[in-house]
């Protein structure tokens, strides 16, 4: 008999209703197969056996014995670094139903005790939230007798908007007429896929996401356009006719940027745009971090880095010191790289400063819009402090911005563009069709298009959300290539063109009841409400009950 005295207990030990997320195992099912072990990132399960002990009591002989038997089957372990992180894939691969996670009832303990060795909890995906003031926006003006409404299904909608500084027609016409500088802009689908970098994702859902776009462009005709993240960008790309369709995305790490210099010769086309990053919206003040686990020799040769090490990003750009010089500087130079030919904006993240950035943006001839990212918006890794505690909503910092530049008569000149959160609930044609009518000129979605095209299990409720570490269950943002070997990026490719082809039907569903055709409903403020008073009034929109 062992003693309960020597029984190991220690300030970190933890039970099974301790834990986020409980295995419940079906052991009448179970046909130990190995499947479920086999598959999980986390280790967070394995195969055994125990002895159970049977009493057994013979009351005509009074006499009592036991009998004993051996069960072969899975258990969950409790380690906090091996927790269940509810992914599912084990009940993916269970040919028997046998095996599969549920979320704890009980207030888990696991939080507070992650911290072994002294390193604060961090991990990938978005933060821990799960309201959202983008899903209560209603659209209210709907047009019925004295402006009638629009078919959907037959009417012709123009649903792109344009990336790029648009001059005034007066000014347009006198620089036409003078052979005076007009600054380029692109038209565009009001939806991108945000800035997620190869290294962050894998080559596989790289790859997917990229033929994806290809795809909507060239055969859809739905001009839709990805940014590329930090990390830059396969050599094959720079040098093909797909880079039309790409926004190169230079950061305080430069990762990547000597190759795209040295390519610039020998490009059969100019990029969509280039987007100078200054802020993330998860995680604000902080630079990209991409770890370890994730720099495989081919993201080491393409970064220009070694094997096998954490490549942090300097939380600014070393090389200035102001905004100020960063728009004079960085946006200017960048401009001259490709000949004054394509759109050059910052990306800044979401904060009470965000209009002084906007102020100096204006003055500047060469900036060509601004992308603010909210606090709900996602990323490969950060401490969750970070991610839940730091940073502004989108919706109120960019309407701030947008009513700063109609006082300044700007709005049609200078675009905005949105990120954080959109589509965090699925409903992401809502979100993004909100933010244009708060302001915005278009919207950057991330995670939702890691969920819709590749099947991400991450979700706001902190399931899965391993992303920094290598292990993703679906291949989508591992560098190791028997997990994303599983993802095939012609079905990354085909999701991507559904996802595009559901939000231009959904558009053209919201838009024929205002009555809205000929363009995007940029500012369109009278045609949203919200049931909450304040949020209506800081928004300066319609409040409904």
């Amino acid at each position: 008999m062992v003693s309960i005295r020597s029984i190991p207990s220690t300030p970190s030990s933890l039970t099974h209703l301790d834990l986020q997320w409980i295995i419940k195992h079906r052991e009448d099912r179970c046909t130990p197969c190995g499947r479920c072990t086999s598959v999980c990132p986390k280790e967070a399960i394995f195969l055994t056996y125990r002895r159970q002990r049977m009493p057994k009591l013979d009351i005509l002989k009074k006499k009592r014995s036991s009998e004993y038997r051996t069960f072969t089957g899975i258990r969950q372990r409790t380690e906090p670094a091996n927790r269940c992180i509810g992914c599912g894939m084990c009940a993916t691969v269970c040919p028997n139903e046998a095996i599969g996670p549920e979320p704890n009832p009980n207030v888990p303990r696991v939080r507070l005790l992650h911290n072994d060795k002294g390193e604060a909890w961090k991990r990938g995906g978005r933060r821990n939230f799960r309201g959202s003031l983008l899903d209560r926006i209603m659209f209210t003006r709907i047009s019925m007798l004295t402006d009638p409404a629009l078919d959907a299904g037959r009417h012709e909608f123009q649903l792109n908007t344009l990336l790029g500084r648009v001059l005034s027609p007066e000014e347009f016409l006198r620089r036409k007429a003078t052979g005076g500088w007009i600054p380029p802009v692109r038209e565009i689908f009001p939806f991108i896929i945000g800035s997620m970098s190869f290294g962050a994702l894998s080559p596989n859902m790289w790859l997917g996401l990229l033929q994806g776009v290809a795809y909507c462009n060239e055969v859809l005709g739905i001009p839709v356009v990805m940014a590329t993240g930090e990390g830059g960008c396969p050599p094959w790309v720079l040098k093909s006719p797909y880079l039309k369709y790409i926004i190169l995305q230079i950061a305080s790490g430069y990762f990547g940027w000597d190759e795209i210099i040295r390519a610039i010769p020998d490009m059969q086309c100019d990029p969509a745009a280039i987007e100078i990053k200054y802020g993330q919206g998860a995680k604000p003040g902080d630079g990209g971090l991409l770890m370890w686990f994730k720099v495989s020799k081919l993201i080491a040769r393409l970064r220009g880095v070694p094997e096998g090490v954490d490549l942090p990003s300097p939380p600014v750009h070393q090389t200035l010191y102001s905004i100020e010089e960063s728009v004079m500087k960085m946006i200017q130079s960048l401009s001259m790289a490709w000949g004054f030919r394509v759109p050059v904006y910052p990306k800044i993240s979401g904060s009470t400063s965000a209009k002084s950035v906007l102020n100096n943006l204006v003055r500047n001839p060469y900036a060509s819009a601004l992308m603010i990212d909210g606090v709900d918006g996602g990323t490969g890794a950060a401490y969750n402090v970070s991610m839940d505690a730091t940073g502004h909503p989108i919706a109120s910092n960019l309407r701030e911005c947008y009513l700063d530049l109609v006082a300044q008569g700007k709005q049609n000149e200078i675009p905005l563009f949105a990120a954080g959160g959109v589509g965090k609930n699925g409903n992401v044609t809502q979100n993004g069709l909100a933010l244009i009518m708060l302001g915005a000129s278009g919207v950057h979605i991330g995670k939702y298009m890691m969920q819709s095209a590749a099947g991400c299990l991450g979700s706001e409720q902190n399931r899965c959300n391993v992303c920094n570490l290598g292990i993703c269950p679906k291949g989508i943002t591992s560098q190791n290539t028997k997990l994303y070997r599983r993802l095939d990026p012609d079905q990354v490719a085909e999701r991507v063109a559904d996802t595009f082809m559901a939000i231009s039907t959904e558009m053209r569903k919201v838009l024929a009841p205002l009555g809205r055709s000929q363009s995007l409903p940029i500012g369109m403020s009278d045609a949203i409400g919200i049931d909450d008073a304040a949020a209506a009034e800081k928004l300066q929109i319609k409040y409904i009950c």
